[in-house]
C-alpha cells in the first residue's frame, strides 16, 4: 500500500532535491547557450567576457555525490517584515549555492546569505525567529534521511543532531572536504566576520581552523564580490602537499578564482638552490634585518657637491649644489619608497629651472618641464646622486662582503651574527648564487624597500605558526590595505624561529591590532587520541588550553611495542581493513625503510600530496610533511625517533604533537625503543 503524499515527507524532500537540480541544470544551460558575438567591441573584452562565462559554467557545475541542499529553515515571519503584521513565515533550503526557478524564485539559498545565518547560529535560547531547523542525511548524492529541531517549541528539549555527528565523524578519503553543512556558532562567528578587520585563529589539532579560513574566504567573496574581483584573495599554506590538499574546498563552494601559493611562491624572485644551517636562518628571519637592508638600500644616495648646468639653445640654467642638497634631503625626510623618491628628483630638478625661465621672462608649460627632467645633464646628476639599486645584487653584497655588512648592521646585529649569515664562498653573480629560502625573503624586502608591493583585498595564512618575522613582513606586504585571516596553533611550531606569541607575530605582519579567537572545541581527533597527545603540552606550548574532542565515538588508540618492521607494516594492514584513508607517519630517515617493507608486503602507498582512491588508501608521510594534514587512521612510526630527528628536543616534541594529531578515527602508535618520557608521564 502506498504511503499518502502528505505522510510522506521525505518524499517532498527528495522531490524539490530533484526539482533544486532540474533549475540548476537549467541556469548553467542558460549561460552556455548565451551568444557574445554581437556584444563585445573587441578581441580582447571578447576573451575576458568567455573566460568569466567559463567560470560561471564552472560555478554552476551539480556535484553528483555532493548535496545540493543539506538543511531547511522554517522561519516564524517573512525575514526583514515587521511581526508586530502578523507576517506569514517562509521556508528556505540552505546549500553550497544559490539555485532558482525559471520565474527566478529561490529554490536553494547560498549558505552565506543573510537569512541563512540562523541554519549555523540559532538555539534553544535564541531561535533567531525560526520555528524549524531541519538537516539532511545523504548517501552520495541521494537524500536519504532528515532530522528536525523545533526551537521555538519550550517542550522540547535541545540534544545533539546525530546527523551533524554522522557528518563530522565521516570516513575521509581523498582531498580535504569543505564543512559548509557541520560549520558552528562559534567557527560561524569567524566565517562571517568582516572585511575590514584581520582575524587570527589559535586552534588546536582538529579544530577545523583550516576549514575556518577557507569558508572565510568564501563567505568575504559572496559578501565583498567586486571589491575582491578587484583587489584580489590569496590563500598561503606551508607547501604544496598542503595545498593540493585543500584545493578542492573552495571550487566546491563554488569559488574557482582564489590564487593559492606558498611563502617560497611570493618572494620567488631567484632560484632557490641552497639551504641555511638552523643559526643563519633564525639571524636572516629576525625582523633586525628588515633595518640593515634598508639601510643598505639608502646608502647609495650620495649629497651633490656640483651643480647641474641645463643647456636649452642658447641659455644655460644652472641648479646649486646646495639647492640639490636641499632636494635630496626633502627626499629623504618624506620615508617614501626609494624608487618613488628617484623618480621624483628630476622632476624637482626641472621645477628649479622652470622657475629660473620664469624669473627671466620666460613662459614655460608642463612639457618643458617633463623635456627638462629628461635632460642628459640632470639624467647624469640622478644616477650620480640617487643610483639605481638592484634588490638581488643589493643582498648578495650584504652577505659576500664582511665591510659592507658591518657598516649597515652596526649596532643592530652583533659581530657574531654577522659571521654567522656571512656566505663561507661569496657568489660572483646573482645568478650563479646558492640562495636560501631565507635569502629570498631577505631580497623581497630590498624590493619593497625600492618599489611598493602590491596589496591584495584578503590574504588567508595558515600553519602561520612556522614563519619568521621576515616571513610574516613579506606576507603582510600583500596585504597593506586589505584584511587578513591568521590561522595557525603555537603549539604546532616546529621551526627554529616558530612564533612565541600571537601579538609579536601580528605586529610583524603589520596587523596589530587583529583580533585573536580560540577555537577549542575538537570536530577531528577522537578523545582517546587527543587526550595522549594533549600530555605534550604543558612541555611544549605552556598556557595554552588543550583541545576538548566533542566526537562521540571515542575512536580507537593502541600503544604497541614492536620488534621488527614487518610489525609496523602488519599494524598498516590492520587498519586498512576500515573504510577511509591510512596514513604511515615517520622520521624523514625511516620513510626509504618503510617504503622499502610495504613494496616487498605487496602493499601500495602514495606519498603527500598525491590523491588518496579506494583502491590505494595508504600515505607515507615523513614527519616533517604532515603538518595540516589528515586520515581517518594513522600509524606513527618510532615517536622517539621524529622527536630525535629535530634539532632540539621542543621542537622534535612539538613535531611529535603534530604527528599524534593527524588521525581522524583511530591511531596506532608502534615504537621498538623507549617512548619519550613526556608521553609516559
Amino acid at each position: 500500500m502506498s504511503t499518502p503524499a502528505h505522510d510522506d515527507p521525505l518524499g517532498r524532500e527528495r522531490a524539490h532535491l530533484f526539482s533544486s537540480r532540474a533549475a540548476l541544470r537549467a541556469m548553467r544551460e542558460d549561460v552556455e547557450s548565451l551568444d557574445i558575438s554581437d556584444v563585445t567591441a573587441n578581441w580582447v573584452n571578447a576573451q575576458i567576457l568567455e573566460r568569466q562565462i567559463e567560470e560561471r559554467i564552472k560555478a554552476l557545475a551539480d556535484l553528483s555525490d555532493t548535496p545540493l541542499f543539506f538543511g531547511r529553515l522554517d522561519y516564524l515571519h517573512a525575514p526583514g517584515a515587521d511581526r508586530a503584521e502578523g507576517a506569514e513565515g517562509e521556508r528556505f533550503y540552505i546549500g553550497r549555492r544559490h539555485v532558482h526557478d525559471e520565474g527566478g524564485d529561490p529554490m536553494v539559498i547560498d549558505w552565506r546569505a543573510p537569512v541563512s545565518q540562523p541554519f549555523y547560529r540559532a538555539s534553544k535560547k535564541d531561535p533567531m525567529d525560526i520555528g524549524l531547523r531541519r538537516r539532511f542525511g545523504y548517501t552520495g548524492g541521494d537524500l536519504t534521511a532528515y532530522e528536525d529541531e523545533h526551537l521555538s517549541d519550550p517542550g522540547e528539549a535541545a540534544r545533539t543532531s546525530k546527523l551533524l555527528q554522522q557528518e563530522i565523524e565521516r570516513p575521509r578519503v581523498g582531498p580535504m572536504r569543505d564543512i559548509v553543512a557541520t560549520i558552528q556558532p562559534e567557527q560561524d562567528e569567524i566565517v562571517r566576520s568582516g572585511l575590514g578587520g584581520t582575524v587570527c585563529v589559535q586552534g588546536g589539532p582538529g579544530t577545523g581552523k583550516t576549514a575556518v579560513g577557507l569558508h572565510r574566504v568564501a563567505y568575504l567573496l559572496y559578501a565583498h564580490r567586486e571589491r575582491l574581483a578587484r583587489t584580489g584573495t590569496l590563500v598561503i599554506g606551508p607547501n604544496r602537499s598542503f595545498l593540493h590538499y585543500i584545493e578542492q574546498v573552495l571550487p566546491a563552494l563554488g569559488e574557482m578564482a582564489v590564487r593559492q601559493a606558498t611563502v617560497d611562491d611570493l618572494v620567488a624572485q631567484v632560484e632557490v638552490r641552497g639551504a641555511d644551517d638552523a643559526a643563519a636562518a633564525i639571524v636572516k628571519g629576525d625582523a633586525r634585518m628588515a633595518q640593515v637592508v634598508r639601510r643598505a638600500v639608502y646608502a647609495h644616495v650620495r649629497m651633490p657637491t656640483e651643480p647641474v648646468v641645463v643647456v636649452r639653445g642658447s641659455r644655460r640654467w644652472r641648479v646649486p649644489a646646495y639647492e640639490l642638497e636641499v632636494m635630496v634631503r626633502e627626499l629623504l625626510d618624506r620615508d617614501i619608497r626609494y624608487g618613488a623618491a628617484r623618480d621624483a628628483l628630476p622632476q624637482r630638478v626641472a621645477h628649479a629651472v622652470l622657475v629660473q625661465m620664469e624669473r627671466s621672462g620666460e613662459a614655460p608649460d608642463d612639457r618643458v618641464q617633463d623635456a627638462v627632467a629628461r635632460n642628459t645633464a640632470v639624467k647624469a646628476a640622478v644616477k650620480e646622486l640617487w643610483p639605481p639599486v638592484d634588490p638581488a645584487k643589493l643582498v648578495l653584497r650584504l652577505l659576500s662582503d664582511p665591510d659592507f655588512l658591518a657598516a649597515h648592521a652596526e649596532g643592530i646585529l652583533t659581530e657574531d651574527e654577522q659571521k654567522t649569515i656571512l656566505w663561507a664562498k661569496p657568489a660572483r653573480s646573482v645568478k650563479s648564487a646558492r640562495w636560501s629560502a631565507a635569502d629570498a625573503v631577505l631580497i623581497d624586502e630590498a624590493t619593497d624597500v625600492v618599489e611598493r608591493t602590491h596589496s591584495l583585498g584578503h590574504v588567508v595564512l595558515d600553519e602561520a605558526q612556522d614563519l619568521s618575522p621576515m616571513q610574516y613582513r613579506a606576507v603582510g606586504r600583500r596585504c597593506t590595505t586589505g584584511s587578513a585571516t591568521v590561522l595557525g596553533d603555537l603549539a604546532q611550531g616546529t621551526t627554529p624561529w616558530a612564533t612565541r606569541s600571537w601579538a609579536e607575530a601580528l605586529t610583524h605582519l603589520g596587523k596589530p591590532e587583529a583580533v585573536v579567537e580560540e577555537l577549542t572545541a575538537g570536530f577531528r581527533v577522537p578523545t582517546d587520541v587527543i587526550t595522549y597527545a594533549s600530555r605534550l603540552l604543558p612541555h611544549i606550548a605552556p598556557g595554552l588550553t588543550p583541545v576538548a574532542s566533542v566526537r562521540e565515538n571515542p575512536g580507537f588508540f593502541d600503544l604497541r611495542p614492536v620488534e621488527e618492521t614487518a610489525e609496523v607494516v602488519a599494524a598498516c594492514e590492520e587498519l586498512l581493513r576500515n573504510e577511509g584513508s591510512t596514513g604511515l607517519i615517520a622520521a624523514d630517515a625511516r620513510v626509504p625503510v618503510l617504503a622499502q617493507a610495504l613494496t616487498a608486503a605487496g602493499i601500495a602507498h602514495l606519498a603527500p600530496g598525491e590523491e588518496t582512491t579506494r583502491e590505494t588508501r595508504l600515505t607515507l608521510v615523513p614527519a616533517s610533511l604532515a603538518k595540516g594534514l589528515e586520515y581517518d587512521y594513522v600509524v606513527l612510526d618510532e615517536p622517539r625517533a621524529v622527536v630525535d630527528a629535530e634539532p632540539d628536543e621542543r621542537t622534535g616534541l612539538r613535531r611529535l604533537y603534530v604527528a599524534l594529531t593527524r588521525a581522524v578515527s583511530g591511531l596506532i602508535v608502534t615504537h621498538g625503543g623507549p617512548l619519550p618520557e613526556q608521553l609516559t608521564a
